[in-house]
């Protein structure tokens, strides 16, 4: 399990006075601000939040020490990390950190690897997993549930799928 979880990525600048559009990888979006300092993946850069807005699809920030554009343009696309302990632990067995689940195995119910898990998504309809095949071709990305996903094992680390079955579409 990664000992640094991504919480959030730093846009472009704001306005002119420091403040960078942030995104939240957050559960709920607004508590990337409880966390604590937010940091790099190296943990070498440090950045408190000292005001935080919501704007259409993202917030709006002002990072201590970051006090005009040119400043907040340099963060741009930086991505904020917190160590894995500030994280809340989740007692639901069904619930999990997207993180851990990057990098395991995908394999049928009969046991067949077909892949690893490269990425999970949400674009406003629910999660979306993104695996890449064993070998080569396109990413394969399919809905993250109980139907496609029936179980997931992180001691084992690998994931069941069932893939959908393609519905043939004909003219009648």
């Amino acid at each position: 399990m990664a000992e640094r979880i991504c919480v959030a990525r730093i846009g472009a600048a704001h306005g002119v006075r420091g403040e960078v559009k942030l995104w939240s990888f957050t559960e709920d979006p607004a508590a990337v601000a409880a966390y604590g300092p937010l940091e790099t993946e190296d943990g070498k850069q440090r950045f408190k939040i000292e005001a935080m807005r919501p704007a259409k699809d993202h917030f709006v920030v002002r990072i201590a020490g970051v006090g005009d554009r040119d400043a907040a343009e340099r963060l741009r696309n930086l991505e904020l990390y917190i160590p894995r302990a500030r994280l809340p632990k989740i007692d639901d067995q069904d619930t999990y950190y997207h993180a851990d689940l990057i990098g395991l195995d995908v394999v049928t119910p009969e046991g067949v690897r077909i892949g690893t898990v490269h990425a999970l998504h949400n674009f406003g309809a629910g999660d979306i997993i993104e695996i890449m095949p064993v070998g080569s071709g396109e990413p394969l990305m399919l809905p993250f549930n109980d139907a496609t996903v029936p179980s997931v094992d992180l001691e084992a680390k690998q994931i069941v799928l069932v893939q959908p079955v393609e519905i043939e579409m004909r003219d009648e």
